[in-house]
């Protein structure tokens, strides 16, 4: 053998493919013969088994897989039991109403009322599970529609889109002032 450190590539093997890996495969990857593979795997097993490793090494029916010792789980589900953090900064909150009062719509129409590029919001929203592909647009391209899912009302606290605020004349004049006013502060600049 040579002075390679056969334990260190099987390691980073085993945790970066996450699922099991066949025997015949890692002595392939690491260039040595399936006994030789098979007895590294043993040694490795064994160290492991020590009670300061919180993961371990299984055997699955000639394949090998990296995975968390049963002892740890209560301590998982603690991790895993925590609601994901999502941030809805104001671009994605305004993408986000855009589309959830003039769905179904397409990325050239939000950008159309945005002004700006709207893939990373449109992207970011569809990650957080807020915003959905609805189909395709019978026109040239066949662009993408967006609309919400139930998540998004889930997380505003309605149960159909029906329930969403309607904005009254006033507010939209207001809306539409304050819009133009910031326009001409940006112009000025």
């Amino acid at each position: 053998m040579e002075d390679k450190n056969y334990e260190a590539i099987i390691e980073a093997i085993l945790f970066t493919m996450g699922d099991s890996v066949e025997l015949d495969k890692i002595a392939d990857a690491i260039d040595l013969d399936k006994k030789q593979t098979k007895d590294i795997l043993e040694k490795m097993m064994e160290h492991y088994e020590n009670p300061s490793i919180g993961v371990r090494i299984i055997e699955l029916d000639g394949a090998y897989q990296m995975c968390t010792k049963a002892e740890m789980y209560e301590y998982l589900i603690k991790i895993a039991k925590q609601p994901k953090k999502r941030v809805l900064t104001d671009v994605l909150l305004e993408t986000l109403s855009i589309i959830a009062y003039k769905q179904p719509i397409t990325k050239s129409e939000i950008e159309k009322i945005r002004g700006v590029s709207c893939e990373h919001a449109v992207s970011k929203l569809v990650e957080y599970e807020l915003v959905k592909e609805l189909g395709r647009l019978d026109a040239p391209g066949r662009p993408l529609l967006f609309g919400t899912t139930e998540e998004f009302l889930r997380s505003f606290g309605v149960s159909s889109i029906d329930e969403l605020p309607v904005l009254s004349q006033v507010q939209i004049e207001e809306f539409k002032q304050e819009a133009e006013a910031e326009m001409h502060v940006q112009l000025d600049v």
